[in-house]
């Protein structure tokens, strides 16, 4: 199984801290920010990973990443994202990285209290269609900026709809994916949004439709240090005082 990070994004939400660097590579506490999204993917066990990331500042990840033998990882690759295309554009441009086989996605701005190999093991006893992590969260108005699924009376999901005004569940969908091999397919036949980019949502209800969508919920605590800037402060404060990644 191979690891996709996508770290690109214009990183508007954090301005001006993202003005003169890319938001993940702002520090998390001791480390940079996508240095724990590769810890969450390389103690689930994947060691084989692409970075995908784009705009002016894409050559620090690699003065800060090398080869990242250093990380635990033991093939790195990197991918441009040319301009802001949208999370199913970025994680089409793995395809060849892929090369058949079932990917692991994270969106590298995402940080979580417990390891992901619970959902990653799963998804590996049964690689087909794709599995989602979902969070619970209290709040209406933190789920109206989310993907949150509608579940039926047996906690299947029947859709997915993208920052709802009236949330049909308390789960939010994290940036954290497992996806078989023909998700590249279903990339390559997305129209884009009303944004003029090609959304993830589309990719994961295409799989709700075919009947072939599973879900974990993480236990403990998620963060999108990307949100915005309350956002990433409180994140911040969390992996300091609890840290992150833990079994």
């Amino acid at each position: 199984m191979k690891g996709v990070l996508l770290a690109g994004g214009t990183g508007s939400r954090l301005y001006p801290l993202t003005r003169i660097t890319n938001k993940h590579l702002l520090p998390i506490y001791d480390r940079p920010m996508v240095q724990w999204a590769i810890e969450a993917v390389v103690s689930a066990g994947i060691q084989d990973i692409m970075l995908v990331t784009g705009g002016t500042h894409a050559g620090e990840f690699l003065r800060l990443l090398g080869n990242g033998h250093e990380f635990g990882i033991e093939r790195l690759s990197y991918a441009y994202q040319e301009r802001p295309g949208g999370i199913a554009e970025a994680l089409g441009l793995a395809e060849r990285f892929c090369d058949g086989e079932p990917v692991l996605v994270m969106l590298a701005d995402n940080v979580v209290e417990r390891s992901i190999r619970p959902m990653v093991e799963a998804f590996q006893a049964r690689p087909e269609g794709a599995r989602v992590l979902l969070t619970p969260v209290e709040e209406p108005e933190h789920l109206r900026h989310l993907g949150v699924p509608e579940l039926d009376e047996a906690g299947r999901v029947v859709r997915i709809v993208e920052k709802p005004e009236d949330p049909p569940s308390h789960f939010g969908v994290t940036g954290i994916y497992c996806y078989d091999a023909g998700v590249f397919d279903v990339i390559k036949v997305l129209e884009p949004s009303g944004r003029g980019e090609l959304e993830i949502t589309d990719v994961n209800n295409h799989y709700v439709a075919q009947g072939s969508m599973r879900y974990d919920v993480l236990e403990g605590f998620w963060g999108d240090a990307g949100e915005s800037i309350d956002a990433y402060y409180s994140v911040n404060d969390f992996v300091r005082a609890y840290g992150a990644n833990k079994a």
